[in-house]
């Protein structure tokens, strides 16, 4: 694994504007400056060996994750999630029904030298999926066009939702995203997962999830034409769904309406879950050391919130590495993860976020970042795989 550098395609913002990057705040340099969020002046260069390796190290992940899931239900270990407790039992149904996944990106450290070490699991509401798919996959075919990349995104997408629409309850599927959010960021992601759905022969309907009604006397989500609706592909985290006014209705009227990604994904894109897996697999190559709500064992160690996002609230205690970063998670109580710093290239350090989609591995996206930790000033840059 290496960095290089390209000349930029001229006229290249105008490009990954049409392609969907209508978003985004800018990234930033190590001096504060501005970067652009997509920056195709760099990029990673990997090896087919390697990406064979973090393909067969992202899929060990995910069906650990998946016993992870098995075993807190088994044993009713909600509390140490912070989940409310009147959402336990529809976790648990969740769960035993196997409410059907989509997709999720797994966040590695990951040097070339060894093996890939997970730093969280985005398992329900992922983004910098555009870029991922389509984005650096014009860019590989326009710059490299003899190079490979690791990215099946979309085609496995597209083979994902024709895979559980028989399981779905209709063919209608809403998408939904928060008009609240200011860099349009969900919108754009919500809409790329509905043209995969939509090429997937599935019926398609985008919706803010502000506009989404309750019919009290049907007793089932509405949408502005009173119609009924049955599933909802959701941008929205469910911790903050179940904290509103309708999150009562959203848990207790499953599998009526399902929603994607479904309840019984809160047990996966919670941090507590590093802290389970160690405990489940410790010592494994592809886990760092972690503990929840104390340090245990560790000296040196990055304390995350357990519903962190971004990169918010993060605190490194490690001898010339201390850190802290704002924000306005924590109540929720924090994972204790053993301190090993994201290689530095050039002075920038990547973060890999590699995806998963059903239960396969799909591709990477990488985030850079001059600081320690992958935060909202993170850029996107492109990876290819030289054909020897």
């Amino acid at each position: 694994m290496r960095r290089g550098t390209s000349s930029p395609r001229r006229d290249w913002q105008r490009i990954v504007e049409e392609q969907g990057l209508v978003f985004g705040t800018p990234a930033r340099y190590g001096s504060g400056q501005a970067r652009p969020y997509w920056d195709e002046s760099v990029h990673y260069v990997l090896e087919m060996d390697e990406v064979l390796s973090l393909e067969a190290d992202v899929e060990l992940l995910h069906s650990m994750c998946l016993e992870a899931v098995d075993n807190v239900v088994l044993t009713e270990r909600y509390a140490e999630f912070g989940i409310p407790e009147w959402v336990w039992p529809h976790i648990a149904e969740s769960w035993k029904r196997r409410d059907p996944h989509v997709y999720g990106r797994f966040d590695l450290r990951y040097d070339g030298g060894g093996p890939a070490k997970l730093l969280e699991y985005n398992a329900d509401t992922p983004t910098s999926l555009l870029e991922a798919s389509v984005l650096q996959w014009h860019w590989k075919t326009a710059v490299f066009p003899d190079d490979d990349q690791w990215n099946s995104i979309h085609e496995k997408l597209v083979e994902r939702w024709q895979e559980i629409r028989g399981v779905l309850p209709s063919s209608d599927l809403y998408f939904t995203w928060s008009a609240a959010d200011p860099t349009g960021e969900d919108h754009i992601t919500t809409s790329y997962l509905q043209e995969t759905a939509a090429e997937a022969g599935l019926d398609t309907i985008g919706l803010a999830i502000e506009e989404i009604g309750w019919d009290p006397v049907l007793n089932r989500f509405v949408d502005l034409e009173e119609a009924p609706m049955r599933n909802v592909v959701k941008l929205y985290p469910w911790e903050w769904v179940v904290d509103e006014e309708f999150g009562r209705h959203a848990a207790e009227s499953l599998p009526r309406t399902l929603w994607i990604e479904p309840l019984w994904k809160m047990l996966l894109s919670n941090k507590t879950l590093l802290a389970i897996l160690w405990e489940n697999y410790p010592g494994h190559p592809n886990l760092l050391p972690a503990f929840s709500d104390d340090p245990g064992v560790l000296t040196e160690y990055v304390r995350k919130p357990k519903l962190g996002r971004e990169g918010a609230n993060v605190q490194i205690v490690a001898p010339g590495y201390e850190t802290e970063t704002p924000g306005v998670y924590g109540s929720e109580g924090f994972v204790y993860q053993a301190f090993d710093p994201l290689p530095e290239f050039d002075g920038f350090r990547p973060a890999l976020g590699a995806w998963i989609v059903g239960d396969s591995s799909a591709g990477l996206g990488i985030r850079e970042t001059p600081g320690l930790v992958t935060d909202d000033g993170a850029a996107f840059v492109p990876h290819r795989i030289p054909q020897t």
